[in-house]
């Protein structure tokens, strides 16, 4: 809505302010703040130093960050495949299956992580699905976890979908996997990057039902956060912090070029 209002406008920026400061940005500012500080006795802290960033940038925390953005890609490409196959298989279904596949596609999300990295592990434990301390319950376990939202966005998307471009191109003789391939997925291409980093940017914050399932050889970086904050470095702790958000804010931003591209082509 817009507002011609000088006056509204000033009062409108004030309330995103009074509202965004110290619900989203104060918490991360102190977390950016403890990144360079040895001590933090008073308002603002003391002892400034970089030492945290040394720590966070080798050994072990870089072998952390690439394990997590490993694990983000590939959670992040079998959840768009698999969420994006079954929105596309809901759209030529009825309206009660597609609300029984709303329903299955949603379920990981309406109970706690830690439920769904316990069903996980006693899923994979045994053959013939022997998973268990390796990578890939990890991994699996990430997909179940960000495959709902991948088929939220990509099933709101094909709602949205001018059918007039399928049907031009049946018209002219093309073949369902053709249309499929050259008219639909092109046209969604935009929500499927939207989904690509929504589940990129859940996988890498991941938590919960990684600390179930993680194999010593494949810990992620919250959990090494979690790990260094539980023996007291809280200064280390935050500066992976924020490597783990930089990383992932370098993530989006090269997917908002390619959403922006696509949505211009």
């Amino acid at each position: 809505m817009l507002v011609h209002s000088r006056g509204a406008r000033w009062a409108l920026w004030a309330g995103f302010l009074v509202l965004f400061l110290p619900l989203f940005a104060l918490p991360l500012l102190v977390v950016l703040g403890a990144s360079f500080a040895t001590h933090w006795s008073g308002v603002l802290p003391s002892g400034l130093t970089t030492a945290h960033y040394r720590a966070a940038t080798r050994g072990e925390a870089l072998q952390a960050l690439t394990t997590s953005l490993v694990t983000a890609a590939a959670a992040s490409l079998l959840a768009l495949t698999a969420g994006t196959w079954a929105a596309l298989a809901a759209a030529a279904l009825g309206k009660r299956a597609r609300k029984v596949l709303d329903a299955l596609f949603v379920l990981p999300v309406a109970v706690p992580s830690v439920v769904v990295g316990l069903a996980i592990l006693v899923a994979y434990s045994r053959p013939p699905f022997l998973l268990n301390g390796t990578r890939w319950i990890v991994i699996i376990a990430h997909s179940v976890l960000v495959t709902a939202f991948a088929y939220q966005s990509v099933a709101a998307a094909l709602t949205r979908l001018d059918p007039a471009y399928e049907q031009a191109a049946a018209s002219l003789g093309a073949r369902p996997a053709y249309v499929l391939w050259r008219v639909r997925l092109p046209l969604l291409l935009p929500s499927l990057t939207a989904a690509a980093g929504l589940c990129f940017a859940l996988s890498m914050g991941e938590l919960s039902a990684t600390m179930m399932l993680y194999p010593p050889d494949w810990t992620p970086l919250p959990v090494l956060i979690y790990a260094a904050t539980d023996r007291g470095a809280l200064f280390t702790g935050s500066a992976i912090a924020v490597v783990l958000m930089a990383a992932t804010l370098l993530v989006l931003s090269a997917v908002s070029r390619i959403r922006t591209r696509a949505s211009y082509r």
